[in-house]
């Protein structure tokens, strides 16, 4: 994960005033609205309270950063803007000259982060969206960290599970687009670096590594035809139709009967059913369609469901 934030900047200290133009009080003190040109090339323009800024204004670095927004007693408090040296910004709640609140960071490369902080840090609920590549993190931080419940959302599929130290950790599961589930565990892995270097200690990395236990395959679904009655002698009769008679739609029935049970039939049409009579056929189509919906499989000795 990117995070590109420049480190903050000190602003003026109480004791360095610089030039100032502006309202005053009896007292002298800067106060109301002004404007002030610090020793170290600083400039602020906004309002000042008893000598210290105060409400709305605007601080300018002489690198180029800038701050625009809300202070209390010479401090970034409230709804405010900072505009770093390499251009990355953050835009919304401060606290004692921190990032404090709900807020959005856009960083250098694009990235950003929208949701809460904590004492300068993500931390809380957030969303961070990669922009290179699309995907984006949706979930818990602690301390400027990935960590809890969370999402990780890509193109075409998504990962929901837990996180830790910015690695996925534990249960969770992959969803795809395609309706596909991959259920499974992440487990972390100790790796070894730094061989090459006898003398120093080796550096250990800690790893995910996943391990698939279940896939939901795909149920397709096909809908069921109308049988229709091709046009024969004697089709007027109502009696029980001969071997011939309605074939090719009892046929069909029976294929959708097949499919409805998660399997693919290669039968080809003609070498069942010869006998059966018209109602037996409609009868034992509606009793697969009712207990074809739902068929389960063994596999190392679980059971999966796959659902039409």
């Amino acid at each position: 994960m990117s995070d590109l934030g420049s480190e903050e900047l000190e602003e003026e200290r109480e004791n360095d005033l610089g030039e100032y133009e502006g309202e005053r009080n009896e007292l002298g003190e800067r106060h109301g609205h002004g404007k002030a040109r610090l020793p170290n090339g600083d400039t602020y323009e906004g309002k000042y309270e008893h000598g210290k800024r105060h409400g709305q204004g605007t601080y300018k670095f002489k690198n180029g950063a800038r701050y625009i927004g809300e202070y209390v007693k010479n401090k970034k408090h409230g709804q405010g803007t900072f505009i770093y040296p390499d251009g990355s910004r953050y835009e919304g709640e401060w606290a004692n000259d921190l990032r404090h609140g709900h807020g959005v960071y856009y960083y250098v490369n694009n990235d950003t982060y929208t949701g809460e902080w904590l004492a300068h840090q993500r931390h809380g609920q957030g969303t961070y969206l990669y922009a290179e590549t699309g995907s984006k993190y949706v979930g818990t931080w602690v301390k400027g960290q990935q960590e809890g419940a969370a999402e990780l959302i890509h193109l075409n599929h998504r990962y929901q599970g837990k996180f830790l130290n910015k690695n996925p950790v534990g249960p969770g599961k992959y969803v795809f687009d395609i309706g596909c589930e991959l259920h499974g565990e992440y487990r972390l892995t100790d790796v070894e670096r730094g061989e090459e270097e006898e003398e120093e200690e080796a550096q250990v990395a800690v790893i995910p590594r996943w391990k698939a236990t279940q896939i939901t395959e795909l149920a397709l679904w096909t809908p069921t035809l109308p049988e229709k009655q091709p046009p024969e002698d004697g089709a007027g009769q109502e009696g029980t139709p001969g071997a011939g008679a309605g074939g090719e739609a009892a046929e069909e029935a029976q294929a959708l009967a097949d499919l409805s049970e998660g399997e693919f039939d290669t039968t080809r049409p003609g070498e069942e059913e010869g006998d059966a009579s018209r109602a037996d056929r409609a009868e034992s189509h509606e009793d697969n369609l009712e207990q074809g919906n739902v068929s389960f499989e063994e596999e190392d000795g679980k059971q999966s469901e796959m659902l039409d």
